[in-house]
């Protein structure tokens, strides 16, 4: 279980009746996911789940999440804040109902990256926080630019590329 942010519920409490659950990150969560994450804060965290039962076990879910989390900007290397906003889809599954690889990995093929995220659980605990957590993380773009940050003229220098000098001598005769 993720010790950051966790919040349990039981997916044998999960009926027909879709159940709707809200959760939000306190503080000392904040904390430890910008340490785990590398971020220099996160001011907010909160998803809003809908929750319904499928068949075997298999938990459905719609998400709506909200995070304002300070990245560093590549560019000018400044911190700045960021609102994200996502929707998105998971699948809580029994983790005995996984296929696993030789390492006792999920197998990925194209066509288990279509669909919604399936997240393992086992001994009939769904953890909502761990999930949360998980989708800000994918959430994050790799490399983050503040709105405006544009190159200094140094980097855009062409002329200075190791390339340049064998573009001279490999040229095409005419």
């Amino acid at each position: 279980m993720d010790e950051e942010f966790s919040r349990i519920i039981k997916a044998g409490n999960i009926k027909e009746t879709p159940q709707h659950h809200k959760v939000v990150a306190d503080e000392r969560a904040l904390k430890a996911l910008a340490v785990r994450f590398g971020l220099p804060g996160i001011a907010h965290l909160s998803g809003e789940f809908r929750l319904w039962h499928e068949r075997g076990g298999t938990i459905a879910a719609t998400l709506v999440m909200q995070a304002r989390v300070t990245q560093i900007c590549v560019v000018t290397l400044e911190p700045f804040d960021e609102e994200i906003l996502e929707e998105g889809e998971l699948r809580f599954v029994p983790a005995k109902t996984l296929p696993e690889g030789d390492e006792g990995e999920k197998e990925l093929s194209p066509e288990s990256l279509e669909g919604p995220d399936e997240i393992p659980y086992t001994d009939d605990s769904i953890d909502l926080g761990a999930a949360l957590a998980e989708q800000l993380a994918l959430a994050l773009p790799p490399y983050p630019r503040r709105p405006g940050a544009e190159m200094p003229d140094e980097a855009a220098d062409n002329s200075a590329s190791p390339f340049s000098v064998l573009a001279g001598k490999f040229r095409k005769p005419e």
